[in-house]
């Protein structure tokens, strides 16, 4: 069953830091079998009153290789990096198969 993590990038404090982080953070993505299902795309609300910041979604094998990455060493010095140039809302939610 997949996983996905999504992030809602809500502000970021420094564009350059934040280009920064997300070529960091690709090939962690990549090694632990993640792929970018959306990565800030546009976005049209079609019913109801929700207005979401631009959104991240990443899809992986399972949400047990989803947590694995976010775990990992290669990712978990990339957060602090992360949360120091942007503020996000970040979950993680299993998917249909």
């Amino acid at each position: 069953m997949s996983g996905f993590v999504i992030a809602e990038i809500l502000e970021v404090k420094d564009p350059a830091g934040m280009q920064q982080y997300a070529a960091l953070a690709r090939p962690t993505i990549e090694q632990y079998g993640g792929r970018y299902r959306t990565l800030r795309g546009k976005m049209e609300v079609m019913e109801g009153d929700w207005h979401p910041a631009p959104l991240v979604i990443i899809e992986f094998p399972s949400l047990e290789r989803a947590h694995a990455w976010y775990d990992s060493p290669e990712y978990r010095p990339l957060i602090a990096q992360r949360q120091a140039v942007s503020r996000t809302n970040f979950i993680f939610i299993e998917g249909l198969g």
